[in-house]
């Protein structure tokens, strides 16, 4: 066994999310959104690099050491993967492990709206999962494809670096592509899929043009593409998109991303207040001939409007989220505040409202 492992066996045990190691430092757990150290003596740089070396493939040492960082996945039988990344600092090596459980939770467990799990029955078209890092978007891609791979007989590939959940063939036919292990990356993966006879694409992260120009063409020609980004609110999504375009493109682009967007979900993870855990708000923007016009328009300032008037549909607003959490008493009103656009609508939860020096 790793000597790393035990860290593995103590995080999963007290529900933490990531482990971090870094030379010069105690380790330290994220338990629940925060930061708390670990009761453990300071880390010192050949000690740790030992640890890191132990679990590491020869592979991603050599890339590690010609480069400065690596990212990877490592896996404890029975009990959980790990997306680890190796990165240099001042004092030393550094790594941080996110902890990606063996099970797939299920739109019910993650406490979800109905129709996140209605996105998976899809026939083409792009489906983006947006939000910060951290914010759960991987585990709710997870939950859509898990879905999808209950209910309909297909052919699902995932791209990602490094792997995180795993899905296992059930009535689809599943596989999981690594960039640089198993293709050199998004890019050259995403055009190998075409020949792949896919359903189902899942891109781990639409990073740049040209694997944003392939998610679109993919989704616009019969298959299902499903995608992160690290935006905060579906306008944005769609603006990020279309900006990565030089401006001479952009109007074509406009065009076809409304005709290839199906649905953005934007979220953000909050300490439950109730229990343990966390729980996540969700925006949803759902691809109406409306929403599509405004794309083609560009009036994208005027999809926060079409969501509020697109409840019926089953869309809903960032602030709505958070305002259901907050009235059944899941999150904390101090919480529910700094994560809210409209301040003033939730300074009448709190006792004291602070005050905001952006505001002045």
């Amino acid at each position: 066994m790793a000597v790393l492992d035990a860290f593995f066996k103590f995080m999963h045990e007290v529900g933490g999310s990531d482990l971090h190691l870094v030379t010069g430092s105690q380790p330290l757990v994220r338990l629940k959104g925060r930061i708390e150290k670990i009761k453990y003596k300071v880390l010192e740089n050949a000690e740790l690099k030992k640890m890191l070396y132990e679990i590491a493939p020869d592979e991603k040492i050599k890339i590690f050491e010609e480069t400065g960082d690596v990212d990877f996945g490592y896996e404890i039988p029975k009990m959980a993967r790990y997306r680890a990344n190796f990165f240099n600092q001042k004092w030393g090596v550094g790594a941080v492990f996110r902890e990606i459980p063996t099970q797939i939770p299920s739109v019910e467990q993650l406490g979800l709206p109905t129709v996140i799990s209605k996105l998976a029955s899809l026939p083409k078209g792009l489906v983006l999962v947006t939000g910060p890092t951290g914010s759960g978007k991987s585990t709710t891609l997870a939950t859509i494809i898990d879905h999808a791979n209950r209910t309909r007989h297909d052919h699902i590939l995932t791209i990602e670096d490094p792997v995180e959940f795993v899905h296992h063939s059930n009535n689809c036919v599943v596989n999981h592509r690594e960039v640089h292990t198993h293709t050199r990356s998004f890019t050259s993966a995403l055009r190998g899929a075409l020949r792949e006879d896919p359903d189902i694409i899942m891109v781990g992260e639409m990073r740049d043009l040209e694997t944003i120009s392939l998610a679109l063409e993919a989704a616009n020609t019969g298959h299902l593409v499903m995608g992160t980004l690290h935006t905060t609110s579906a306008a944005s999504t769609i603006d990020r998109i279309i900006d990565i375009f030089p401006a001479n493109e952009q109007s074509q682009i406009r065009a076809s991303l409304a005709d290839a967007i199906r649905a953005v979900v934007a979220q953000t993870l909050f300490r439950r207040a109730d229990a343990n855990g966390r729980v996540a708000a969700l925006e949803i923007l759902l691809a109406t001939p409306a929403v599509r016009n405004l794309i083609r328009e560009s009036k994208i300032h005027q999809i926060a409007t079409t969501i509020q008037t697109g409840r019926k549909f089953g869309m809903q607003s960032m602030d709505d989220a958070i305002l259901d959490h907050l009235l059944s008493g899941r999150i904390t009103p101090a919480d529910a505040y700094t994560h809210c656009a409209d301040k003033a609508k939730f300074r009448q939860y709190l006792t004291t409202p602070p005050e905001d020096f952006t505001d002045v």
